[in-house]
């Protein structure tokens, strides 16, 4: 049989999960990346659509991007494409016979499905679909159950629910390659997970920050607002080392009031390293401490392949830093009697975003990647919001609608050089921050919004509407 880098004309065809929809075009580029690959579209790309063609790729590069991605269900070597059945069959026809012959050998088994997207078919019309396909020269026999080669009728009845055409908008027929790893998203359920908090990140979105950041074997991960450790278990589970630091002690330790539904108390073992164990990831964990994100603790050096984080907004989680307002008792740096005790202070979204872009100018490698949530108001967000930096280049920012009223920007940087002195100053006359200044900037704009909501919900019961 021959291999696909050895036969000409192939596309393949994607098929893409509708939800997560904002992040399907940055995650798939990014995988494509760590492969070396440009993304190049086919004709008549819609990227809101659920099939998507893309050309200049081999089948290795479609099992390797298939192999991590959450946002893609499945992929195809595209045979034939149309608007009708009889468009179909042109292009099926036209299809050069050299690329269909491995797959159609009299000693071959096969099986032919067929998926409606936005619309369910009745048994007999499946079968009707795949009996008018006797054109093509499928010599092999027929396996339902285990079959060597499956091929794929796939028909596009668009995306409004409420609004299906009697025929398909789109018509596409392929051999399949690959399935995604959508089963991820149940089995690192948080649900099911040893270790949670009342932040924890769900699974699904952990590994598109993940394949965002292009995480690989052998990465160094580090997370400095780590809480549970939701992203260290997925960059985990792509075989890259994690480690990361949080303000909380409780957290960090595993102790204190559970997160649980009729648990009292966190238990014994439950802590970060445990979560990785329970995934058989333990080996990739370096270890986890209690340091605050506002403080350098690292040395100067490039560090890190990437660093994924979800700082604190105020919201359910406190955002704090050690310090106190109180100079005169400030003993000196490094001074302290037995007994003391850090006092912490209220750390301003606009001084978390500033020091985690200059922590990631500086203990990035280069071409190693930052990716974060940014929390947004939405009826005063402009892109100019989005913080930068002279070492960093913004490659992507995806939106997770939270409220009418707020949402969550995923910020994916990629460091292009190493900071120089004036590089740490830029921030002072950055108004890319100004959004954030002020400890509770953005919670007192997030309540503001519940309460007009709430008052506006209790003027239309008042009024019966």
């Amino acid at each position: 049989m021959g291999t696909s880098t050895e036969r000409s004309c192939l596309k393949y065809l994607f098929h893409l999960a509708q939800d997560h929809l904002d992040f399907r075009l940055p995650e798939i580029k990014a995988l494509l990346a760590l492969r070396g690959k440009p993304f190049c579209p086919g004709e008549n790309f819609k990227e809101k659509s659920p099939f998507w063609c893309l050309d200049g790729l081999c089948e290795e590069d479609v099992c390797g991007i298939m192999a991590r991605s959450v946002c893609a269900k499945s992929a195809f070597e595209l045979w034939g494409r149309g608007k009708t059945h009889n468009e179909l069959k042109t292009s099926l026809l036209n299809y050069p016979s050299e690329n269909m012959s491995a797959f159609m050998q009299k000693d071959s088994t096969y099986r032919i499905n067929v998926y409606t997207f936005n619309k369910t078919l009745e048994f007999p019309d499946r079968i009707k679909k795949i009996d008018a396909m006797d054109y093509l020269p499928f010599g092999g026999t027929v396996s339902l159950k285990s079959p060597q080669h499956i091929f794929c009728l796939l028909e596009d009845y668009g995306t409004d629910p409420n609004n299906i055409p009697e025929h398909p908008n789109y018509i596409y027929f392929g051999r399949w390659v690959a399935d995604g790893q959508r089963e991820l998203i149940r089995s690192y359920s948080v649900k099911n997970r040893h270790f949670i908090g009342n932040t924890s990140m769900d699974a699904g979105l952990s590994f598109i920050m993940t394949n965002q950041a292009k995480v690989k074997e052998n990465d160094l991960v580090f997370d400095p607002f780590v809480g549970t450790g939701s992203l260290l278990v997925a960059c985990s589970h792509f075989g890259a080392y994690v480690c990361g630091t949080d303000i909380d002690y409780n957290t960090i330790h595993g102790k204190g009031r559970s997160s649980r539904k009729n648990h009292k108390w966190r238990g014994p073992d439950e802590n970060i390293r445990a979560n990785l164990r329970q995934y058989g990831t333990e080996k990739t964990y370096l270890d986890v401490m209690v340091s605050d994100a506002s403080k350098a603790v690292w040395r100067n050096a490039a560090l890190f392949d990437a660093i994924i984080t979800d700082p604190p907004y105020g919201i359910r989680e406190s955002t704090r830093r050690t310090g106190s307002h109180k100079d005169n008792n400030k003993p000196p740096d490094g001074v302290y009697t037995d007994s003391h005790v850090p006092v912490s202070q209220s750390y301003h979204l606009s001084d978390i975003f500033t020091d985690l872009l200059n922590f990631s100018a500086h203990h990035l490698v280069i071409g190693g990647r930052l990716v974060y949530w940014l929390p947004i108001y939405r009826p005063e967000y402009c892109e100019e919001m989005i913080p930068l930096h002279p070492c960093l280049r913004l490659i992507s920012n995806c939106e997770q609608t939270l409220s009418s009223h707020t949402s969550r920007r995923l910020i994916t940087m990629e460091k292009i050089k190493e900071p120089e002195e004036s590089d740490s100053l830029s921030h002072l006359a950055d108004s890319h921050f100004s959004p954030y200044q002020g400890h509770n900037a953005f919670r007192e704009k997030y309540f503001s919004g519940q309460n007009k909501k709430l008052i506006k919900d209790n003027k239309s019961d008042v009024n019966g509407e």
